[in-house]
């Protein structure tokens, strides 16, 4: 690679050179504000180096063409797009499927994403998402894998091996882009784009891991982020993008911007376009989306001296080294099969796993009475505004879904059910009161229709409707939209008139079932205290329609369990399990106590802690085991706990293993998550879980950024969940 990379480099003139720093978009399937222009001449004159939001072989090969015919050095174009959770079979958002804990499951859905984009034409996707984020006001949270470090960073390892396969250049592959370097999950105050500023110490700790997890499985490519990082914007932020990415951890692959972030470092008072262009080529960018500052300004930089053609050089390389990974060098319509377009987008293969992976992301919350799963007969009546859309199954980030043949909610129950059960259905509410906020909140073709009657005339029809069911299935809680990027809330209650409706639906005696739409942790105390059951159901993709009757009515027992904690309310935000404890911590057993780290109007509890999700089935765990009480740092401590399956229902557990470093030169998190185990256990039947911790498991970044142990005692813990567990002590020995 590296002697074709220099020969052609030798032919390039510095405009070419530059074009090949080039990102635009063809506006297909626009996930920002500008779009490019004028694209074909640019093509042909060696000015683009990628193309995002062009799908089609056939219009990419029309593209491809002009860049290998008729420009000079007819180097290939690459094509990418957002591919985030599936791309025509549309998969649960990220955190659902981080809901799963299923790695291998999480793999697979990767890898079908990339069959099928690749089958289109695309060899280049914006995902892995790996932000941590505990503020659930942050729209993008639905994007990533939660609130913890060690699960996001298995998920994001999967993701990685699941797009980019194990040959890179085969033509069923994409190269996979983490996203968004760095730390953009902890934006204040959970307002998108917003700044962040934390210490080395947290970076290293919490919100690092995932991107390096990544890079060290083989991500091939880096997204920069529209935050600043302690006051220097991430685009422009040399430390970041060269210190630690390219010399700490010797990445050696491409380095692209966010849409138009370039751009925006002059709205982040760093300097007019050519200024900020040369700030984020110095920093360690290579590639340019969207705003093409590279393009019209570094040529003048370079005259002037600003930047230097070693600097245009290295990023040039990087674009031009991706390319070859890729075999477009090779073969530039090696994506570009019409024939292959036909036969692997929805295939039946593919949407059986999207089913799977829908019915295994959903999360039971609450189930009094075994209200679920219900019987396969009678009449159900389905009510409330999501539960006749399709359009908003899919979930935000599903940019190439169809969703005019997405089944919704009701229909997808239909099919699955035929004529066993009658299903009767009825808007029942508004999304919400405020019709601008509606609006707001169904972009992009995610229409939810609107009813402009008064609410009671509303509520009464539906409750008309439902008089003759036997059980009420609620469908509530968000449209997709209202998750996702620039949707950030600062109210996280099911919107007041879905609100008043299930008030209502639950006022009728009957058994009323939640199953909640959402795109992140809301706050759920009334629904907690007065509805019979609830079903988060996040978005589910594709299929998810049909993966809810499964679940509802039993045919599928649920195993999901939370990335992220539900608070009891906002003002508990952010909030997460691996807090560190105060010089005052609150005693266990109290809800406030004065001159403690607590709050007057609400206890420090989660409403439904990290790691929470009930089944049909009820798991009992045995007291752990420790093989010893002592280990040295060559040694490994085995630790088991058997869990016996005491319901009357086959099912999954995801038994879960914590550590807590009891006395160190810093403090350090009352709990971290290290392991987990998804078993499956038949009804009346146990199985011992094994774990083993080695001295790797107990390391941290100390003050001087060193990764370390430090010997002395440990709790280990075991359980369903963050909270609920079994714990043990051990003591790590020089």
């Amino acid at each position: 690679m590296g002697k074709f990379i220099d020969e052609l480099m030798e032919k390039m003139t510095i405009e070419e050179k530059i074009g090949q720093l080039n990102l635009v978009t063809a506006g297909e399937a626009t996930t920002g504000s500008v779009v490019s222009t004028d694209v074909e001449s640019k093509i042909k004159a060696g000015n683009i180096g990628g193309i995002f939001s062009m799908t089609s072989p056939s219009r990419i090969r029309k593209a491809q063409e002009l860049a290998v015919n008729q420009s000079r050095l007819k180097i290939p174009i690459i094509f990418g797009m957002d591919v985030i959770h599936g791309y025509k079979t549309i998969f649960p958002i990220p955190l659902g499927l981080a809901a799963t804990w299923d790695m291998n499951l999480i793999q697979k859905t990767a890898r079908v994403a990339a069959t099928e984009a690749s089958a289109d034409g695309l060899n280049w996707t914006f995902s892995p998402m790996v932000d941590i984020s505990r503020d659930a006001r942050w729209g993008r949270i639905s994007e990533g894998s939660g609130e913890d470090t060690y699960l996001s960073s298995r998920i994001a390892k999967e993701m990685v091996l699941g797009y980019q396969g194990d040959d890179l250049s085969k033509n069923n592959t994409l190269m996979a882009c983490v996203k968004h370097f760095a730390l953009y999950g902890a934006a204040e105050s959970g307002r998108d784009y917003n700044t962040t500023d934390m210490s080395l110490h947290r970076m290293y700790n919490e919100y690092l891991p995932p991107y390096k997890a990544a890079l060290d499985a083989g991500a091939m490519s880096v997204m920069t982020s529209f935050n600043d990082i302690n006051g220097v914007p991430a685009s422009a932020n040399h430390w970041l993008l060269t210190d630690l990415l390219r010399k700490d951890w010797k990445f050696n692959g491409l380095v692209v911007t966010d849409y138009t972030a370039v751009n925006e470092l002059i709205d982040h008072g760093l300097g007019d376009l050519q200024k900020v262009s040369e700030l984020s080529l110095k920093a360690g960018v290579d590639m340019d989306m969207v705003g093409e500052g590279f393009l019209t300004t570094l040529k003048k930089s370079l005259d002037e001296g600003k930047v230097s053609e070693e600097e245009i050089n290295r990023a040039c390389r990087y674009v031009l080294e991706a390319k070859y990974r890729l075999g477009l060098f090779e073969d530039p319509f090696k994506y570009c099969d019409e024939d292959r377009a036909k036969k692997e987008l929805l295939t039946p293969a593919h949407l059986k796993l999207a089913r799977e992976a829908a019915g295994k992301s959903f999360v039971l919350l609450k189930n009094v009475n075994h209200t679920l799963p219900l019987k396969k007969q009678g009449t159900v009546a389905v009510i409330g505004p999501l539960a006749n859309t399709g359009a908003n199954m899919p979930g935000t980030w599903s940019v190439s879904a169809d969703l005019e043949n997405t089944q919704s909610l009701v229909e997808g129950m239909r099919s699955v059910l035929g004529d066993k059960v009658d299903i009767v259905t009825h808007l029942g509410a508004n999304l919400t009161d405020d019709p601008a906020l509606q609006e707001r909140s169904t972009m992009f073709g995610r229409t939810i229709p609107r009813d402009n009657r008064s609410f009671e005339a509303i509520i009464a029809e539906a409750l008309e409707v439902s008089k003759n069911a036997e059980v009420i299935v609620a469908a509530l809680g968000e449209s997709s939209e209202m998750s996702g990027e620039s949707s950030s809330l600062t109210d996280l209650n099911i919107p007041e008139s879905q609100k008043r409706l299930l008030e209502a639906l639950v006022k009728t005696g009957k058994p009323v079932v939640l199953v909640l739409f959402a795109g992140r942790p809301l706050t759920l105390t009334w629904e907690q205290e007065h509805v019979p059951a609830i079903l988060n159901v996040w978005f589910g993709g594709t299929e998810t329609g049909k993966a809810v009757a499964d679940v509802l009515f039993g045919d599928v027992n649920p195993s999901g369990k939370l990335p992220a904690t539900f608070p009891q309310n906002v003002g508990q935000l952010p909030m997460y399990y691996s807090q560190k404890n105060t010089g005052r911590p609150l005693a266990k057993s109290a809800w406030f106590q004065k001159f403690r780290s607590n709050y007057l109007d609400v206890s420090n509890e989660p409403l439904y802690p990290f790691g929470f999700g009930l089944s049909y089935t009820e798991f009992e765990y045995s007291p752990l085991k420790l093989e010893k009480a002592t280990i040295n740092k060559s040694d490994k401590l085995r630790i088991t706990v058997q869990v016996k399956n005491n319901g009357q229902y086959n099912g999954e557990e995801v038994v879960q293993l914590y550590i807590q470093d009891l006395v160190a030169s810093q403090t350090r998190p009352v709990k971290e998550l290290k392991g987990f185990q998804k078993v499956w256990i038949e009804k009346g039947k146990s199985k011992t879980v094994a774990f083993e911790i080695s001295e790797e498991d107990l390391k941290f970044y100390n003050q001087k950024l060193d990764f370390i142990s430090e010997p002395g005692k440990f709790k280990v813990y075991i359980g369903t969940n963050s909270r609920d567990v079994q714990e043990a002590e051990f003591e790590l020995i020089d």
